[in-house]
C-alpha cells in the first residue's frame, strides 16, 4: 500500500498581499473617479463653448465688460466697427487645410483711438507680403464679426520657436509684442484678440473663419479603463481567496489500475 502525502494550505492569512492589493484597488478607483469628474468638467466646457459660439454677436463694449469681470472671453461672438491698419499687420505661422502659410493679424482702429488685433484669416506662404493680395487690403470703415479670443501671457511650450520679429513671423500669439511692433501703446490696446468669421474678403484673401475648436473628450474611455482594471483586480483576489478556503478534496479514494481493468472487462 502506498501512502499519499496531502499538502494542506497554510492557514496564515496573506496580509501583505491583501494590503498591497487594497492600495492598488483604491488607486484605480480614485483614478477612475477623477476621470469621471474630468468628464463632467469637459462636457460642461464644451456646452459653454457651444453656447458662446452660437450666441448673437455682442458689441465690443459688452465683451470688454466680461473681460474686466472674468478675464475670459474665449469664443464669445462679437461685432466691432473700425479701420484696418493694413500697413501694421503681423504674420502668425499656421497651417490651414494642409497648406502652410500665415494668419494675418491686423490692428483695427476704433473710433475712440484704441485698437484691437483681428485675425483676418489665412493666406498661403507665398502671399505673406501684402502687395501680393492688394484687393484684401480693405480701406475705410469695416464691420468685423467673429469670436473673441483670450491672449497668451507666455510661450505655450519650450518646443515652440521664439517669434522672429525681424521677419515679422510669429510662432505664438504675443499680443503685447504685436502691439509694440505695430506702434500701439498698451493703454490704447484692447486686451484680447478677435478671430474674424467666414465673411469673404475682396480678392478671396485672407480666408476668414479659421478658428479651430477641437477639444478631445476621452475621459469616459479612461474612466472605464481604470474601473475595469479595479474590477479585474477584485475578481482575481476573490478567486484566490475562494481557492484558498475551498481547496480540492485530495482524500477521495483512487481507483487502482487492477480495479480499473476489472471494471472495463465486465
Amino acid at each position: 500500500m502506498t501512502d499519499r502525502v496531502t499538502t494542506q494550505p497554510s492557514n496564515r492569512f496573506p496580509w501583505m498581499k491583501f494590503v498591497l492589493g487594497a492600495i492598488v484597488f483604491a488607486i484605480l478607483i480614485a483614478l477612475g473617479t477623477w476621470q469621471v469628474e474630468r468628464l463632467y468638467w469637459k462636457e460642461g466646457l464644451l456646452a459653454e463653448i457651444e453656447a458662446r459660439t452660437h450666441a448673437k454677436p455682442a458689441p465690443l463694449a459688452e465683451i470688454e465688460k466680461v473681460w474686466a469681470a472674468e478675464k475670459d472671453v474665449d469664443y464669445r461672438t462679437v461685432t466691432v466697427t473700425g479701420q484696418l491698419l493694413n500697413d501694421r499687420e503681423r504674420h502668425y505661422f499656421a497651417t490651414y487645410e494642409g497648406t502652410s502659410g500665415f494668419y494675418i493679424y491686423t490692428p483695427l482702429l476704433l473710433d475712440d483711438g484704441r485698437a484691437v488685433f483681428v485675425n483676418r484669416g489665412f493666406v498661403p506662404y507665398d502671399k505673406k507680403n501684402s502687395v501680393t493680395r492688394p484687393q484684401g487690403e480693405v480701406e475705410g470703415q469695416v464691420v468685423v464679426t467673429g469670436l473673441a479670443r483670450n491672449p497668451l501671457y507666455d510661450k505655450p511650450s519650450s518646443i515652440v520657436p521664439n517669434n522672429d520679429l525681424m521677419t515679422n513671423i510669429y510662432y505664438w500669439k504675443d499680443l503685447t509684442t504685436m502691439a509694440g511692433q505695430s506702434g500701439i501703446a498698451n493703454d490704447k490696446l484692447v486686451p484680447f484678440f478677435i478671430d474674424a468669421d467666414k465673411t469673404p474678403n475682396p480678392g478671396g484673401l485672407p480666408v476668414g473663419g479659421v478658428t479651430i475648436i477641437d477639444l478631445p473628450n476621452s475621459h469616459l474611455q479612461y474612466a472605464v479603463t481604470w474601473y475595469g482594471l479595479a474590477a479585474t483586480l477584485l475578481a482575481i483576489a476573490g478567486i484566490s481567496l475562494w481557492q484558498r478556503y475551498h481547496p480540492k478534496n485530495s482524500n477521495e479514494p483512487e481507483v487502482s489500475q487492477s480495479e480499473a481493468s476489472d471494471l472495463t472487462s465486465r
